[in-house]
């Protein structure tokens, strides 16, 4: 029987049952796909309230993803201008302008939310 997940222990077993279903996929339309399907849903209302992930800053966000496309941050003059602009931006000493945040957007796919954020 599913019930709400009140605790992190239960939310702990239910991460486990999910994980075999994971592994194991039940057949479509079994009541154990019903079953992984609503655990899914619990799991995820559950982190909702208590595993909230704060929002990343727009430099974190700049940083992150130019980890991810490989690229180091000489790279990133191309979009900043000036070495010394970029390092300044980077240290947080200088904010993004509105012309900088286009084309960060544009080139790296960064949420245009994400960079206009407060920091």
């Amino acid at each position: 029987m599913i019930k709400p997940i009140k605790t992190e222990a239960e939310y702990d077993e239910a991460l486990k049952k999910l994980h075999t279903y994971i592994r194991n996929p039940p057949v479509k339309g079994s009541d154990e796909a019903d079953e992984a399907e609503i655990l899914a849903m619990l799991i995820e209302s559950y982190e909702s309230i208590h595993h909230v992930i704060p929002p990343l800053s727009p430099i974190d966000a700049i940083k992150f993803r130019m980890e991810e496309m490989g690229w180091n941050e000489s790279e990133l003059n191309k979009i900043l201008g000036y070495r010394s602009r970029k390092s300044e931006i980077l240290s947080g000493k200088r904010k993004l302008s509105l012309a900088m945040i286009r084309k960060l957007h544009q080139v790296l796919n960064i949420p245009a939310e994400t960079l206009i954020a407060e920091y």
